[in-house]
């Protein structure tokens, strides 16, 4: 498992993915952040970094599938996923090593917003003058947010050779879990009845909940199981090729 990591990361760090990834993420949200006027953090005059955490996960929504739509549709495609298989490694070691790969290259891209932190504690008035519980509360909602994106593009990966394809539908899979849920709440037929159930499926209210700096148990549980079920059926997937 620790080679396949490392060989993920290797290819990940030796090619332009990973830094166009990086470079992509820490741009957009720069511009969220300090340029555009209807989401900069100098224009709103309080110090608080709400703009950036709002914005981050819909270009996660986009860059997490750019960045695993490769982990296995290329060895399907090319046929070394056969190879893999013939190694004395199990399944899980495979999916875990290709996993943590892609998300040390997440965590990597969120490391360098730090200096967002840094930035608003320091302008502020007077100087620190900002909520840092619902600050580190909401880092961890965004990594965490990141690792269920991770595990979804994984699985979207394992079902298919083309690339393109692994994309697109992780990019459908993992919007409709992020804010589908929200919006089906609000449906006539749920409203008033189940909306909160309905609307507690989805990522984006336990990313909202976590953000506010309070760690509940119900949000861990769901980030876990989350990250376990999409996991679990990339080994399912992998199995199914070998019948």
């Amino acid at each position: 498992m620790l080679s396949i990591f490392k060989k993920e990361v290797n290819i990940f760090l030796s090619s332009l993915i990973g830094y166009i990834a990086i470079g992509v993420f820490l741009i957009a949200t720069s511009l969220f952040m300090w340029i555009f006027p209807d989401y900069s953090v100098i224009n709103y005059g309080f110090s608080t970094l709400d703009s950036f955490f709002r914005m981050a996960p819909y270009i996660f929504l986009f860059l997490i599938p750019a960045i695993t739509m490769r982990t296995f549709a290329e060895e399907i495609q090319t046929g070394t996923i056969e190879l893999l298989a013939t190694r004395p490694i199990n399944d899980w070691e495979i999916i875990l090593g290709k996993y943590l790969a892609a998300v040390f290259l997440v965590t990597l891209s969120i490391l360098p917003t730090l200096v967002y932190f840094y930035s608003v504690y320091q302008l502020g008035m007077p100087k620190g003058n900002l909520d840092l519980g619902s600050t580190w509360g909401a880092y961890l909602g965004l990594f965490s947010l990141g690792a269920v994106f991770v595990a979804i593009g994984m699985f979207c990966s394992s079902m298919t050779s083309n690339q393109i394809i692994a994309f697109i539908t992780a990019l459908f899979l993992c919007g409709f879990c992020y804010d589908a849920f929200a919006s089906l709440s609000r449906l006539p037929v749920f409203y008033g009845n189940f909306d909160s159930l309905i609307e507690s499926f989805g990522i984006n209210y336990h990313y909202a909940s976590i953000s506010r700096g309070l760690i509940d148990s119900r949000d861990v549980v769901y980030f876990v199981s989350m990250i376990t079920a999409f996991l679990s059926l990339t080994k399912f997937a992998l199995e199914k090729r070998k019948w």
